[in-house]
């Protein structure tokens, strides 16, 4: 449904994106992950032709991303991560307005989405939160029941809750068949709603995973500090990387069977606190960066 073929973007002599290939099939949830700059905004911009590529290619269901950008928009929904509307119009007005793009009545879509988001659509656009601002954009998006939705970083600003009830929603446009491109600099929600995850950092892609295979090799970040001195040896037969000693603590990417980490750390009588968590992106990034070597 949406795929790329070395899609680069030069800003100037500024690196943009570099050599891009994606491959999305239909009823997908892709997630497309890394840290802000890496490339992610600029790939969603130029599959909505907002940007013009330097060099390479875009398809979305068939169609040429810069050639057909017009009926690409009939069957697409977007929502940025930075949102911005006409502050004196209400929320109705927004969604009607936007419903006559798609010259559909979207009366009862808006009333459903609107309830579940816990949106006043009566409400002007300068009187709502940036949280509420965000479920403008998510309703919007979702309105004309579109067959392919981007978002950019769209839990940004919404409460747990909603968040929830957001994840619901992506579950129920899968089952619909929509594909759906989620870009997040947020592992932990990635994994909740996708199949298989593309990893970019640097304007390029580091790896393209299947979830559950992230998943059953879950990454943690761990932090032991002693009683005395460190004992690296302990550790250094299991499976870790970006091992550190500071003062008397150790920290490490544990990558491995969290089962036998337990076991060895028990075997350990001088530990006196143990940190166990998720990793940062940018830990995760440096595991990839040593299994495939130097990236640049």
């Amino acid at each position: 449904m949406i795929e790329a073929k070395k899609l680069t973007k030069y800003y100037g002599k500024s690196r943009g994106i570099i050599d891009i290939d994606l491959e999305i099939k239909k009823g997908e949830i892709f997630g497309f992950i890394g840290p802000n700059g890496a490339g992610k905004s600029t790939t969603i911009r130029l599959l909505l032709s907002l940007i013009r590529p330097t060099n390479g290619s875009a398809i979305i269901d068939d169609m040429d991303c810069f050639n057909e950008s017009k009926k690409i928009k009939q069957i697409l929904g977007y929502v940025p991560s930075e949102v911005n509307y006409y502050d004196g119009m209400r929320v109705m007005d927004l969604f009607d307005y936007s419903s006559k793009f798609y010259r559909k009545n979207c009366s009862a879509r808006i009333n459903i989405l609107s309830e579940r988001l816990g949106l006043d659509t009566a409400k002007k656009i300068n009187a709502l939160s940036y949280g509420n601002k965000k479920k403008v954009a998510i309703i919007q998006a979702l309105i004309h029941e579109p067959k392919v939705l981007i978002f950019d970083e769209p839990t940004s600003g919404l409460d747990p809750l909603v968040q929830s009830e957001f994840f619901k929603i992506l579950e129920e446009e899968k089952a619909k068949g929509t594909t759906i491109l989620f870009s997040s600099h947020v592992l932990s929600e990635v994994q909740k709603v996708c199949d298989r995850i593309a990893i970019i950092k640097d304007g390029q892609i580091l790896k393209i995973e299947q979830i559950e295979s992230l998943r059953q090799n879950q990454f943690r970040q761990i932090e032991i500090y002693f009683k005395e001195k460190a004992e690296q040896s302990l550790y250094q037969d299991m499976p870790i990387k970006n091992l550190s000693e500071i003062g008397n603590a150790l920290t490490f990417l544990y990558t491995g069977d969290i089962h036998k980490l337990l076991t060895k750390l028990a075997e350990d009588k001088g530990i006196e606190n143990i940190s166990i968590e998720e990793p940062s992106l940018e830990d995760i990034f440096m595991h990839y960066y040593t299994e495939r070597g130097n990236v640049k």
